[in-house]
């Protein structure tokens, strides 16, 4: 599967094949921009190729038009790969180092992705109402133990999507956990049994913080 940025050749191979043959490429990009790059043939209109790059993530449809002997109309879809994900600065909660040196083995070759998942769990369902000391640059905690729970907790959840999946959301979201004297208790009826979508351990470290820590933090209660 080819990259964002990747310059390649494509090629058809028309037979049967003569003096007369002649091929056109149309490509038509993701965003539906269509091209129509040179062609050429090496072999007398046997082989055609022609050079293209792709600059965008997507499905590329290449479609090949054959005129004279051999005349034909083909098509081919490619799937081009984004570039390797970097997470922007911002709220990110922890580092591929600090993930690598929690789960204690080499991280997922997506952990800048799923680091930024975990954050952004973190944000919406815990501390949409929190209130806490954050880098006016940054928005992360500037507590040392403010910032140490939070990124314990992502990893936990990072390690869980390991285990479970990170699209687990099959019997709903959290139900029945206590953090201090908050109570969050999520859903209804039948997806009360089966597992959760949070990490068990997620919870457990916003609850290790010290209580003069928790007290100055308005945990959001659903």
């Amino acid at each position: 599967m080819p990259d964002v940025g990747d310059t390649v050749t494509a090629s058809l191979t028309v037979d049967p094949f003569d003096a007369t043959t002649t091929a056109v490429l149309t490509v038509t990009s993701p965003s539906g921009v269509v091209s129509a790059p040179p062609v050429g043939t090496a072999d007398n209109g046997k082989t055609w190729t022609a050079a293209l790059t792709y600059t965008a993530a997507g499905v590329w449809l290449l479609s090949w038009t054959v005129t004279g002997t051999g005349a034909s109309v083909q098509h081919e879809r490619v799937s081009v790969a984004p570039a390797p994900f970097v997470a922007a600065p911002g709220r990110v909660y922890a580092t591929t180092t600090q993930l690598a040196e929690y789960l204690g083995a080499a991280p997922p070759l997506d952990s800048a992705r799923l680091l930024l998942e975990a954050s952004r769990l973190l944000d919406r369902d815990f501390l949409p109402a929190a209130v806490y000391d954050v880098d006016k640059v940054t928005g992360l905690p500037t507590d040392p133990e403010v910032a140490a729970a939070f990124t314990e907790a992502v990893c936990a959840q990072v390690e869980f999507w390991g285990e479970v999946g990170v699209e687990t959301d099959i019997s709903g979201p959290l139900q029945g956990v206590s953090i201090g004297s908050v109570q969050l208790q999520y859903g209804a009826g039948d997806n009360r049994s089966g597992p959760s979508y949070y990490a068990p351990k997620l919870v457990r470290a916003l609850q290790a913080l010290p209580g003069d820590k928790f007290s100055s933090i308005a945990w959001a209660a659903y």
